[in-house]
C-alpha cells in the first residue's frame, strides 16, 4: 500500500514539475503590465492631438 502511495506521489510531483501553465500566465501578465505602462503615457501625450485632428475632419465635412 505504501509503495503505491509513494509511486502516486512521485507521479504527481513529476507532472506538476512539467506543468508550466502558471509560468505562462505570469509571463502574459507581465507583458500586459508592460504594454499598459507604455500605452498610458503615449495616449496621454497623443490624445489631445488625435482629438484635434478628428475635430478638424468633422469641421471640414459639409
Amino acid at each position: 500500500m505504501s509503495h503505491q502511495l509513494l509511486t502516486h506521489m512521485q507521479s504527481a510531483i513529476e507532472q506538476t514539475r512539467r506543468d508550466d501553465r502558471g509560468a505562462t500566465m505570469i509571463e502574459y501578465g507581465l507583458l500586459l503590465g508592460l504594454v499598459s505602462v507604455l500605452a498610458i503615457p503615449i495616449l496621454l501625450v497623443l490624445g489631445p492631438r488625435i482629438a484635434a485632428m478628428y475635430q478638424a475632419v468633422v469641421a471640414a465635412l459639409p
